[in-house]
C-alpha cells in the first residue's frame, strides 16, 4: 500500500466512489439531512410561540429528541451510516476531482461535516451525546486561551458568516439545481431556494455571535444555532423572523427529501 502511486490511490477512490452501497449510503444521508432539519423547524417554531420544548433549536436538539424514544434511537442508528456514506462520498469527491481548487476544497469541508454529524449521531444513539450550545462555548473558550485566540474566534466567525453568504446566494441563484439529476419542479425550487436563504441568515447570526463572544472576551456569547435563533427572537419583529428561519429549515427539509431521490452521485 505504501508503494502505491497517486494514479493507482485515484483508481481504487473511483471504484470506491460507484459502488452501489455507498451511493445508497450517501441518498440515506439527503433523507436523514431532511429529518433533521425538519425537527429543528419545529423546535425554533415552538421556541418563537413559546410552545414549551426543552431541546435546543439545533442540531443537538434535533438529535437529542430523536433518542429520546426507541423509533428515534433507530433513526439515529439509520443517520450514522447514511451520514458516514456522504462523508465518505464527499472525500472521494474531493480525491477525483480534477476541477478548480475551491471545488475540492468544498468537498473535502462537506465530507469533514458529515463525519462530524456522523459522531454526534453515534454519540446519541449510544446515549452520551451533549448540548451544541455548550459544545460551542467550550471550542471558543479554548480558542481564546490559545495565543492569538481572540483572533482565532474571530476568523471562525468570518468563516461561518462566509458559509452563510455562500448559502443565500446559493439559494438566490438557484445554484443547487446543479446538485440535480434533474429539474424537481417549481414548487421544490421555490422551497429549495427560501429553505437556503434562511440557512444562511441564520448562519451569519451565528457567525455574528463568535464576533460579539470575541469582541466582549466572553465564550459564552457564542452559542451557536440556538443562540442565534434566541438573539432573533428579541429583535423588533423577533418572532415573526424566527417563525421565517423556522419555515426555511422546513422547506430545506422538503428540499432534502426530494434530494435524497435525485441527487448527483
Amino acid at each position: 500500500m505504501a508503494n502505491m502511486n497517486t494514479g493507482e490511490v485515484r483508481d481504487v477512490a473511483r471504484r470506491a466512489e460507484n459502488q452501489d452501497a455507498l451511493l445508497m449510503a450517501a441518498r440515506v444521508g439527503y433523507a436523514v439531512n431532511g429529518v433533521l432539519h425538519l425537527l429543528i423547524g419545529w423546535i425554533a417554531l415552538s421556541l418563537a410561540w413559546g410552545l414549551g420544548t426543552s431541546q435546543s433549536a439545533d442540531q443537538s436538539g434535533a438529535l437529542g429528541a430523536l433518542g429520546s424514544n426507541t423509533f428515534g434511537r433507530i433513526l439515529l442508528w439509520i443517520a450514522v451510516i447514511g451520514w458516514l456514506g456522504l462523508g465518505l462520498w464527499h472525500l472521494l469527491q474531493a480525491l477525483l476531482s480534477r476541477g478548480e481548487a475551491k471545488d475540492r476544497l468544498k468537498y473535502l469541508a462537506k465530507g469533514v461535516t458529515y463525519l462530524v454529524l456522523t459522531w454526534l449521531a453515534f454519540a446519541f444513539a449510544r446515549g452520551s451525546g451533549s448540548s451544541s450550545k455548550q459544545q460551542t462555548s467550550d471550542f471558543t473558550s479554548t480558542l481564546m486561551g490559545r495565543p492569538f485566540g481572540t483572533g482565532l474566534v474571530v476568523l471562525v466567525g468570518l468563516v461561518i458568516i462566509a458559509v452563510g453568504i455562500y448559502h443565500i446566494n446559493k439559494g438566490w441563484k438557484r445554484k443547487f439545481l446543479a446538485d440535480l439529476q434533474e429539474h424537481p419542479g417549481e414548487a421544490v425550487e421555490k422551497l429549495a431556494r427560501f429553505g437556503y436563504i434562511a440557512k444562511g441568515v441564520a448562519l451569519i447570526v451565528v457567525g455574528g455571535l463568535f464576533g460579539i463572544a470575541a469582541a466582549q472576551n466572553d465564550p459564552k456569547e457564542s452559542t451557536g444555532l440556538d443562540g442565534a435563533l434566541k438573539t432573533l427572537l428579541e429583535a423588533p419583529a423577533g418572532q415573526w423572523l424566527v417563525t421565517l428561519v423556522a419555515l426555511g429549515f422546513i422547506a430545506f427539509a422538503i428540499y432534502s427529501f426530494v434530494r435524497a431521490k435525485m441527487a448527483r452521485v
